[in-house]
């Protein structure tokens, strides 16, 4: 089982070329995001992650959105990367879009005023954890996946185009798919200074 857990945790990379051709049932890894959604920690159990799954043609009018929000910030000249950037995350299976409920947060925040400021700040830690959570399971069952911030330029979009509470606040978007490349090489800082123990 350890062998299992850390093999999944060093496997878990960055997959930018996917594509739709997945072996995983869509129940699979719908599976997958209620586990996470019910069993990854929440400070004070607060439970705020919420999660929109997009498959079909809600995934690529995501990307197409994406795009057309870049276009208007990208220079021409310059928009042709950006452009290949998009279609590689639009060429995948489906995007995991990532949120806060902030009604959670603002309530935990009334309730126990000793702690307001740190609120916001745990419930970040904890939709990270659902983001971990999900990509390594995603890897696990032989899929690709990665995790962009593209939110300033499309959160209030998105929420009016799949009629979104106001008041969740997206983090983070996950496009998956079947890994149609090897993630690049990754290296890795020394361990010294980044461990402290002390006897």
């Amino acid at each position: 089982m350890e062998k299992e857990f850390w093999a999944a945790v060093a496997e878990r990379r960055s997959f930018y070329s996917i594509n739709k051709e997945v072996h995983v049932s869509q129940e699979r890894i719908e599976k997958i995001i209620e586990k996470a959604i019910l069993h990854t920690p929440s400070a004070f159990h607060s439970q705020s992650a919420r999660i929109v799954l997009l498959l079909g043609d809600q995934h690529g009018r995501f990307w197409n959105m994406v795009k057309e929000a870049l276009r208007k910030i990208v220079s021409q000249d310059q928009f042709g990367d950006t452009d290949k950037k998009i279609d590689s995350f639009n060429q995948g299976y489906g995007t995991i879009l990532f949120f806060e409920d902030l009604n959670v947060v603002d309530d935990l925040q009334r309730q126990y005023t000793r702690y307001a400021d740190n609120f916001p700040i745990w419930s970040q830690q904890s939709n990270g954890m659902h983001q971990f959570v999900i990509w390594t399971a995603l890897c696990s069952e032989g899929l690709g996946a990665s995790l962009q911030h593209y939110t300033e330029l499309i959160e209030e979009d998105t929420k009016r185009e799949w009629d979104l509470p106001k008041n969740w606040t997206l983090i983070a978007q996950m496009p998956f798919g079947n890994p149609a490349g090897a993630p690049g090489p990754k290296g890795f800082a020394p361990l010294e200074g980044r461990i402290v123990i002390k006897k």
